[in-house]
């Protein structure tokens, strides 16, 4: 591979001849060769970003040549559009604060300035440090790419969450006929429709969205300007104030102003806040897909009460078997979002002073976690929940041998009773009905208030009507009626 020679304050590096990078990112992939991977695309497109408006305001207050800001510019437009992402290097588990990232983004942006000026590579008519990185630190600039780059994606996200928020309430729609055995415990409860279910799950994601929508607010506060420390130093005293009508500018992301920069250099919670809301969209999407599994268990020998779309065979070696593989990728997805989620609280309570030094892998971890949801939920939606079917003939059947649908009779004979109902049902093989209706014929059953005896009549007409028990009220009257 040809190369070229660069030099920086430790001396000398061989460079890749071609590459748009320079001698500080080269360190950067000499000294953290850990894992192979590359930043995201939502972390080049945000850096690049902060790197065209600040070009934009230098020039504007007079500090910049036009000249040179115009071709910063140019290669910062370039970078945003996604021309240059294989130059982009440097791997997340890397020096602290993400010196090499900013690095890497300045390097780029001024060999690819140099170029668009008549230059070439390593020549650096542009310069990465005094040029490209005017204003700037690391410690302002990799805050507000994380802030830019979880609000660049924001959209997308809620937009496939209320796609599935939709979808599952059609399904809730669709389902709403269907009265079928509840469970609590994983056990035997009071009916419940199979739309009922679904409508609870519809909601409980609508509102993960509206709590990763209010998270979000807090992101739109930047801290570009504070530059090292918070202070401003070497930055103009506009350039906060303009930075951020600039970037809303170029961003159409609704933005503001740091109340205090030094908080927001200082503290990573905002981005810790999101995340949260993130896991907890992971921990309502697990919950969800394990239901589905168990509802979908079997067929022969498990529940077998939803139908889940067959997309591939299940299994190597056993013919006809089919598994809830779109569920399944759910789980292991929002397992990894959780894991993410770890990450980013971890590494947003160890900044000291006026600095956290783990952004890079907060950065990391949040784009993955936006990536993993989008693209984890669109599957499940499109090819699980969009496709699935209930199983009536099973879900009713469960229902009619479920014997603690003596729970409705409870007004009428009271608890104790109920539950001797339920023991020698299940001791018998008959229903709860069967059996206690043939009480009342014997006049076996007394009414709870223990006046007179429950009759036939009222024991049916509390049964006779399983959708009448999933919607409340007292079905089988109180005492005295």
């Amino acid at each position: 591979m040809s190369v070229r020679m660069e030099r920086d304050s430790l001396g000398e590096l061989e460079v890749p001849a071609e590459a748009l990078y320079g001698i500080q990112t080269q360190r950067a992939v000499l000294n953290f060769p850990i894992s192979g991977l590359r930043p995201w695309r939502a972390f080049i497109w945000s850096m690049a970003v902060i790197k065209r408006a600040a070009a934009e305001v230098n020039r504007d207050l007079g500090l910049l040549e036009g000249r040179l800001a115009g071709a910063i510019v140019q290669a910062a437009q370039e970078v945003i559009e996604g021309r240059w992402d294989e130059q982009f290097v440097v791997d997340p588990f890397q020096a602290g604060a993400g010196t090499s990232q900013n690095m890497n983004t300045n390097e780029v942006i001024a060999n690819r300035a140099t170029q668009i000026l008549g230059g070439q590579v390593g020549q650096y008519w542009v310069h990465p440090n005094d040029h490209v990185n005017m204003a700037q630190s690391t410690n302002d600039t990799i805050p507000t790419a994380i802030r830019l780059g979880c609000l660049w994606r924001l959209d997308e996200l809620l937009g496939v969450v209320e796609e599935l928020a939709a979808a599952l309430q059609q399904k809730a729609i669709e389902f709403d006929d269907i009265v079928k055995s509840g469970r609590t415990h994983l056990q035997d409860a009071v009916p419940v429709r199979l739309g009922q279910e679904f409508s609870g799950y519809a909601v409980a994601v609508r509102r993960d969205a509206e709590r990763i929508r209010r998270s979000a607010q807090g992101l739109r506060r930047l801290g570009i300007g504070g530059t090292a420390a918070g202070t401003g130093l070497n930055a103009h005293p506009e350039y906060h104030a303009r930075m951020v009508q600039r970037l809303a500018e170029l961003t159409g992301l609704e933005l503001f102003e740091s109340e205090n920069l030094f908080e927001s250099m200082q503290s990573m919670a905002d981005a810790a806040d999101f995340s949260a809301a993130l896991r907890t969209l992971a921990i309502t999407l697990t919950r969800i897909a394990n239901d589905f599994r168990l509802l979908a268990s079997g067929p022969s020998t498990g529940l077998d009460e939803l139908r889940l779309p067959p997309v591939q065979p299940g299994s190597s070696i056993m013919p006809g078997k089919v598994n809830p593989v779109l569920a399944e990728m759910l789980n292991m997805a929002m397992f990894h979002v959780q894991g993410n989620d770890h990450t980013v609280a971890l590494a947003a309570q160890a900044g000291q002073l006026e600095l956290n030094v783990m952004m890079p892998i907060i950065a990391h971890n949040l784009f993955e976690a936006m990536q993993v949801i989008i693209g984890s939920v669109r599957a499940f939606t499109d090819k699980c929940v969009r496709g699935l079917q209930a199983n009536r003939a099973k879900a009713e059947g469960w229902l009619a041998q479920n014997a603690i649908v003596v729970t409705a009779l409870n007004p009428l004979i009271g608890y104790a009773a109920g539950a001797a109902l339920v023991k020698e049902a299940l001791k018998s093989g008959k229903t709860v009905g069967e059996l206690a209706v043939q009480m009342a014929r014997a006049g076996q059953l007394k009414h709870r208030d223990e006046q007179r005896l429950v009759t036939p009549l009222e024991i049916e007409n509390a049964l006779s009507d399983m959708r009448r028990l999933t919607e409340g009220g007292i079905i089988g009257g109180g005492i005295g009626g």
